[in-house]
């Protein structure tokens, strides 16, 4: 059983920036892809990031193309988001997730529990 804990949301102007951050642990090494999403209130989950295993391959929704990057250190079984040019529609529940390279996808073998991520106008 695997079990993903995230960090870094908090409140940001617009413009500003974040690193989200997901340990995971137990089982680690039967992880393969590792991604991010979010929900906005009164909003369906949706896909934001992934990335593979080896860390050399990444999607991104096209919402966060070119202002969102992800990345994974395998050593210490963490994944990241650093979003950069925040915009007020970023604000969401940002969930931390795993599973085969469908990710992008939603096929999630394990969810983390979720941060915060507040952009005010």
């Amino acid at each position: 059983q695997v079990q993903l804990v995230e960090s870094g949301g908090g409140l940001v102007q617009a413009g500003g920036s974040l690193r989200l951050s997901c340990v995971a642990s137990g089982g680690t090494s039967t992880i393969s892809d590792m991604g991010w999403f979010r929900q906005a209130p009164g909003k369906h989950r949706e896909f934001v990031a992934a990335i593979r295993r080896s860390g050399g391959s990444s999607d991104y929704a096209d919402a966060v193309k070119g202002r969102f990057s992800i990345s994974r250190d395998n050593t210490k079984n963490t994944v990241y988001l650093r979003m950069n040019s925040l915009k007020p529609e970023d604000t969401a529940l940002y969930y931390c997730a795993t599973g085969p390279p469908s990710l992008t996808a939603g096929m999630v073998d394990y969810w983390g529990r979720g941060t915060q991520v507040t952009v005010s106008a």
